[in-house]
């Protein structure tokens, strides 16, 4: 679907038309730049390559300099395919925030916040043995036992266990579009995003 970058700049909040303060995220949306139109002939799907934010030659490697140059734009820092823009598109072209003016709701692909290596209470929810008998004293957030028995011996896969939290990938959904700002490129959307202030998302349409 026929999207844009952009840069999660913070939340903030807005007063609706009958009056209720609504929280929503500010993010900067584009300008993005045309830098490959790919085809069915040439690449096997249809889709278009947009960058977003400039970046200097000198921390450009040569290859992407080379695509950058065929493109006829600067180096950019960001790059993401989009697929079935409702106009053609042609290398260079600039496309604006302004392409959400008739969107009233969005799906946000952003990165979550990396939380490091956390327990299972924090991970999955468990609610830890602190409250158990048995003479429990320094174990309040362990995850307990996780074993079967002598048969089958083993733990099974998928056990939900201590380990790495966050830094995913995830998609949030149907989000409304408050507000577009076309003269910053700013676009107010209800609720939160995941990442951390000043992290890449993908808005689509």
């Amino acid at each position: 679907m026929p999207g844009l970058l952009g840069k999660k700049i913070g939340m903030t909040s807005v007063f609706s038309a009958d009056g209720k303060n609504v929280p929503c995220t500010v993010i900067e949306a584009g300008p993005c730049v045309v830098t490959q139109v790919k085809t069915v002939e040439k690449d096997g799907y249809a889709a278009v390559q947009l960058g977003f934010q400039d970046k200097k030659e000198k921390h450009t490697t040569k290859p992407l300099m080379g695509h950058f140059k065929r493109a006829g734009v600067t180096p950019k820092r960001h790059l993401a395919e989009f697929k079935e823009f409702e106009t053609e598109l042609n290398l260079g072209d600039t496309i604006t925030v302004e392409m959400f003016n008739d969107a009233s709701f969005v799906d946000v692909v952003g990165t979550s916040k990396g939380k490091g290596f956390q327990g299972v209470v924090k991970r999955h929810g468990f609610g830890g043995v602190g409250q158990a008998t048995h003479g429990q004293h320094n174990r309040a957030r362990k995850p307990g036992s996780i074993g079967a028995c002598s048969y089958p011996a083993k733990v099974f896969k998928g056990m939900r266990m201590g380990g790495q939290l966050g830094g995913d990938r995830v998609t949030v959904q149907n989000l409304q579009v408050l507000k577009v700002i076309a003269d910053h490129n700013l676009l107010l959307i209800k609720g939160s995003i995941p990442g951390c202030k000043g992290s890449i998302v993908l808005i689509e349409k």
